[in-house]
């Protein structure tokens, strides 16, 4: 297990390049960030890229996203000339879930969808992040009240490694600013009431005065909507 205190001590003062930059030689080969194309994570892979800063970034491709983000994909790797590594469901898993249930299951239970999120997102997660010492995600304070009690040093006790949320205490108008800064590409559903982007058939638009992900499993108890990527324990993953 890295050393929280040294890593937030590593981290502290630095604007989130100089921070990326320094997790980079500590990790070498060995630091990760997943993008899922949202405001946040643009700014993020600008930062790595137009620096060219030594970090991997990957997304899960759940099979299930909405044209737009493709688009954003497709176009950051067109302006960027840099890879993003896409990691997909167990073939055999995936096929054996619809076979039995259907391709929409996870409308009908909890237990239905966590096991669908748990085949789309939670096993290639883990499959991106093996062997990695360092995972950088675009998580925000402001997002969520969960979110608020993190740290934007954390140790990931399910998958045994430092996470680093280097635009942690940015406001949502500091990412749009970033954005229209750098003339970053994102996703044009931003624009139509999207906060938060996951698959398609998971995700609506929020009406003013709704929580930032209550357009997420919204057919569901909205006291949670969190599917587990970013779980702080171990057994939060079944969440």
């Amino acid at each position: 297990m890295a050393d929280i205190n040294y890593i937030s001590q590593l981290v502290s003062g630095k604007n989130p390049v100089e921070a990326l930059r320094a997790l980079a030689a500590l990790f070498p080969g060995e630091i990760v960030f997943s993008t899922s194309f949202g405001w946040e994570d643009q700014v993020i892979s600008h930062m790595i890229f137009a620096n060219n800063i030594p970090i991997k970034v990957f997304t899960l491709e759940t099979g299930r996203l909405f044209p737009e983000t493709y688009y954003v994909w497709n176009r950051t790797m067109e302006i960027y000339g840099q890879p993003i590594y896409a990691y997909y469901p167990d073939n055999t898993k995936l096929q054996d879930m619809v076979n039995a249930k259907g391709p929409n299951s996870f409308y009908e239970s909890v237990a239905n969808r966590k096991e669908c999120c748990g085949i789309r997102k939670i096993e290639p997660l883990h499959r991106a992040l093996a062997g990695n010492q360092c995972w950088i995600t675009g998580i925000r304070a402001e997002q969520s009240p969960n979110r608020e009690e993190m740290s934007d040093v954390e140790w990931d006790e399910g998958n045994q490694l430092i996470k680093f949320h280097p635009i942690f205490n940015f406001n949502l108008e500091d990412v749009k600013a970033y954005i229209k800064q750098y003339n970053i590409p994102y996703n044009t559903l931003h624009d139509k009431g999207f906060p938060s982007i996951g698959c398609l058939p998971c995700t609506r638009a929020v009406q003013p005065g709704e929580d930032f992900r209550a357009g997420r499993w919204w057919w569901e108890d909205q006291s949670k909507k969190e599917c587990g990527l970013h779980a702080v324990q171990l057994n939060d993953l079944k969440e």
